[in-house]
């Protein structure tokens, strides 16, 4: 059981922070971009035009990225489980309008245009069962999820900390390849959102940072209990019509692999990376019980790499539902 006294004495020490946080992460709601300024305008004289460009762009996606894209999509907009998750960390007092409150908020606002864009575009181009979709994203807020992180702080920022840099990966990833093929329009989408999801990873990482300053044992331990049960998406309960919650979530991932979009070498680079920007192999000051965690997180890629290497994707394509026949 992790100290909550102390975890929340931290939480208040760098609360007085916050507002620097929300300056330097996030960015001004008049000057950030919104969904509108990447669709095409029904009331313009181009609407047809753009139109059929975004249809036929849509039908010429291999099946795998266009699967992903969708399931991009899908995790964006079951943002209100990751805010109500958010706010009932440790911590954080969801009645105060600053503090840790309003960087809730305030992240959650930015990211909820994600969801807002790629939805938009998934209507569009025609191509998708948007009812089916539909399905699939209240499902997955409805069955809610299971981080492994309980209300701790620091094991909910180390998971941010990897998940935002993974969702950046993805949508940059999907962003290169529909750049590639000419579809210009979607990889701006895809481009924003992942510089999104960058800025927001560095806040979160910025964060352990500043509580490794303050706490590394307790840091370095909620760290390895996290790697050692493995960082699970936020999706990892997806599912179709038709489906028990987490039927689908294989499948996507197997699509997304399969395209080169996320893969178990994204995973073991993103956990070098969190060694590397946090320094953990200097950290000084450590516990008995943190240094041998210190040891374990150390050596955790190498035998990360081992594994996947011996790993195959499945080649069989699944059929989803959110694809039209």
């Amino acid at each position: 059981m992790y100290q909550k006294l102390v975890r929340k004495e931290v939480m208040g020490l760098l609360e007085k922070e916050v507002g620097s946080f929300l300056d330097k992460f996030l960015t001004p709601i008049e000057k950030i971009w919104q969904p509108s300024d990447y669709l095409p305008d029904p009331s313009s004289e181009e609407f047809k035009h753009d139109l059929e460009e975004i249809q036929t762009f849509a039908r010429e996606m291999p099946y795998d990225l266009f699967v992903t894209l969708i399931g991009d999509c899908i995790t964006e907009e079951a943002l209100p489980s990751y805010e109500s998750w958010l706010m009932g960390v440790d911590g954080i007092n969801q009645e105060e309008k600053v503090g840790w409150a309003n960087w809730v908020r305030a992240w959650t606002a930015e990211e909820n245009r994600h969801g807002d864009l790629l939805n938009k575009y998934l209507y569009l181009c025609g191509r998708v069962n948007m009812r089916e979709v539909e399905i699939t994203t209240q499902y997955l807020i409805n069955d809610g999820f299971d981080l492994g992180t309980s209300m701790d702080p620091y094991r909910n920022f180390i998971y941010t900390s990897f998940q935002e840099t993974a969702t950046n990966i993805s949508h940059r990833r999907v962003g290169t390849l529909s750049k590639q093929s000419g579809n210009g329009k979607l990889a701006k989408m895809c481009g924003v959102i992942a510089a999104d999801e960058a800025r927001h990873a560095k806040a979160y990482k910025h964060f352990v940072a500043k509580i490794l300053e303050v706490d590394p044992s307790e840091m370095i331990l909620a760290f390895e209990d996290m790697m050692r049960k493995k960082i699970v998406m936020p999706a990892h309960l997806m599912r179709q019509s038709g489906q028990k919650a987490g039927e689908l979530w294989g499948h996507f991932s197997d699509a997304a692999q399969r395209c080169m979009v996320y893969t178990g070498q994204d995973y073991i680079n993103i956990m070098k990376d969190l060694l590397d920007e946090w320094k953990i192999e200097h950290v000084k000051g450590l516990t008995e019980k943190a240094e041998k965690a210190q040891e374990y997180l150390m050596k955790l890629p190498g035998r990360l790499q081992k594994i996947t290497d011996r790993v195959s994707t499945p080649d069989l394509q699944f059929q989803f539902n959110w694809v039209k026949s």
